[in-house]
């Protein structure tokens, strides 16, 4: 046996992928591909609609690639790096997010790619509608606005406005805040998922959403963009990415093709000329890609769902139902436990009143029982006045008797005597009525005490009588707090394959189905973005009230700013500059197309 031994290969090589919210580390076989480690990802973070998203990652020559799935990953210009990072994110935009998205996981990461955009400025917002996306995505973190709990500066903190619209106004935080609060509070009952499906919503009917730009040429050598979008390819003038100069859908391409720098698409209309232009080389396969993968999801989104997305349907129904009975339940309880503390915050109020009452009662009662006894006292007094006047008037009259026995010899005395008397019988007689008033008033208070008496008496009977029945009515005990049902569900980890052109293709033929239900479903899908546009009319006019507002406040105004108000201005958005677009035959567009 040699002395030295040669050291073995590693097998393995560690790999991380993060996703928006998110880090996975993974030690991956060194023969793996990235069908291996796409697959894996998926699995672990349960996403199914695969169809959407793609491993991104900056290679040696520092471009940003999309992994292969079916190259190994060892093999695709990969860094070096220990811990080589890749990102999960959507490659594929959807048409409609309300109609294509299935699973709650998907729209979540949408939402998380979507908003990190904005805020980025990768995608042009207009400052009324980053004020109500923000008022969603506080929705989605927080839940419903607690007028209680929300105290100033709560979301000073949190990276809700593109600097871009910060710079623009002279607004203070404390300014921007309200405002985000005032829409905050109307999303009061929306869940999570609801909240980010709404903000997808808006987001998607932004110019910039949902398109590539990559700079190209046309035979003139004009600088201009070239957007890759879900419905199609978009050309932009080098100045103005928000309105595009000339669109051709997927549905009148043909064949897809590049030779170096070159570019070449066919039509289905042969009769029409080429479509040229000329990119950067690091971008033609690129660009291949992407068009090969938005062109196979328009023709797939025209055609009957295939079982597997029927039967994600199906469970993504199931459990939204699910859902939605756990949130009425909640909700029920919620609208119970609120009404239960209303009750009782009633009867502890109440129950202040009654003690406020029986306080009252007591004092009532006290002060009567003074009154009687100073009554009594009085009453007491008044007869023993009465007793001593009468005892004086029966003196006075054995005095008027005695003198009227005693008159004696002289007529002087008798005229005295009967002076004497005349005085002592009105003496008498003012005694005696005075003995009658004092006999009477006694009389008086013997009456009042006797009230007094009867009085303290209700008073008691009373007291006791509000006693007994407060006593026997009972205060519901405070409700148990609700806790909130868990709402997981693992979904099966199965995953679709979508398929993929060869890593080394330059061409792409893309044969477009000639079904005849292909145009009415197309005529479907357009007759339910108008009716959603109807349907936001009055969201609408809340966001020219806030345009208005901010007009005041505007300090300076960007490019894209000034685009955007020319847009409105004119009356059009991004579905009516399209379809103003694809109103010319292809000849005349490939034609406006080469005279930029």
């Amino acid at each position: 046996m040699p002395p030295f031994r040669r050291k073995k290969a590693a097998k393995s090589f560690p790999v991380k992928v993060c996703t928006l919210d998110a880090e996975l580390e993974f030690d991956l076989e060194w023969r793996a591909t990235g069908r291996d480690l796409f697959d894996l990802v998926c699995r672990t973070i349960g996403l199914r609609e695969t169809w959407f998203f793609g491993l991104q990652f900056e290679d040696t020559k520092h471009f940003i690639s999309w992994l292969k799935l079916d190259k190994r990953v060892q093999e695709q210009c990969v860094s070096q790096m220990p811990g080589t990072p890749f990102m999960l994110l959507c490659k594929l935009y959807p048409e409609d997010v309300a109609e294509e998205l299935i699973q709650e996981v998907t729209q979540h990461l949408l939402f998380l790619q979507v908003k990190q955009a904005i805020l980025k400025m990768d995608i042009y917002c207009p400052p009324e509608a980053s004020v109500l996306l923000a008022s969603y995505a506080v929705q989605a973190k927080y839940g419903d606005y607690d007028e209680t709990a929300s105290k100033p500066g709560m979301l000073a903190n949190e990276d809700l406005l593109p600097q871009r619209v910060i710079d623009q106004y002279q607004m203070t935080p404390e300014m921007w805040e309200e405002r985000i609060k005032i829409w905050y509070a109307d999303h009061k009952g929306m869940s999570r998922d609801e909240a980010e499906m709404e903000y997808l919503k808006i987001a998607q009917d932004l110019d910039m959403y949902g398109v590539n730009y990559f700079a190209i040429n046309n035979k003139k050598e004009t600088d201009l963009y070239l957007g890759v979008t879900a419905l199609g390819l978009n050309i932009y003038e080098k100045d103005d990415k928000v309105t595009p100069k000339t669109t051709f859908p997927w549905s009148e391409i043909k064949h897809i093709s590049f030779d170096d720098k070159k570019f070449v698409i066919k039509f289905v209309d042969k009769s029409v000329n080429n479509f040229i232009f000329f990119s950067p080389k690091g971008m033609n396969k690129l660009i291949l890609d992407l068009c090969i993968g938005n062109h196979d999801l328009y023709m797939r989104r025209r055609k009957p769902d295939t079982m597997e997305v029927q039967q994600m349907k199906a469970q993504a129904k199931e459990e939204k139902q699910r859902r939605q009975i756990e949130r009425n339940k909640l909700s029920r309880e919620k609208q119970l436990r609120e009404a239960a503390e209303r009750e009782r915050a009633a009867m502890e109020q109440r129950l202040l009143q009654y003690q406020e009452e029986i306080r009252l009662a007591n004092d009532a009662l006290r002060r009567s029982e003074e009154t009687a006894e100073l009554l009594a006292e009085k009453g007491r007094v008044a007869e023993e006045e009465a007793s001593l006047l009468a005892q004086k008037a029966s003196d006075a009259e054995r005095e008027n008797a005695r003198l009227r026995l005693s008159a004696i010899r002289t007529e002087e005395e008798k005229v005295h005597l009967e002076r004497k008397t005349r005085e002592a019988e009105f003496l008498t007689a003012r005694l005696v009525e005075e003995s009658e008033k004092r006999a009477a008033e006694a009389e008086r208070l013997k009456a009042e005490l006797v009230a007094a008496r009867v009085a303290e008496k209700q008073a008691k009977e009373k007291l006791l009588n509000f006693l007994s029945r407060t006593s026997n009515g009972s205060l519901p005990p405070p409700s148990a707090s609700s806790s909130p049902f868990p709402s997981s569900c693992s979904l099966p980890a199965e995953l679709s394959e979508a398929p993929l052109a060869d890593p080394e293709l330059t061409a792409y033929t893309l044969v477009s189905d000639d079904d005849p239900h292909i145009h009415r479903l197309s005529v479907e899908i357009e007759k339910e973005r108008v009716e959603y546009l109807a349907k936001s009319k009055h969201l609408q006019q809340q966001l020219d009230e806030l345009r208005c507002e901010f007009s005041v406040l505007r300090v300076e105004q960007g490019g894209l700013d000034h685009l955007h108000d020319v847009q409105a201005r004119a009356g059009e958005d991004k579905y009516s500059t399209l379809r103003r677009l694809k109103q010319g035959s292809t000849r005349t567009r490939v034609a406006f197309y080469e005279d930029l």
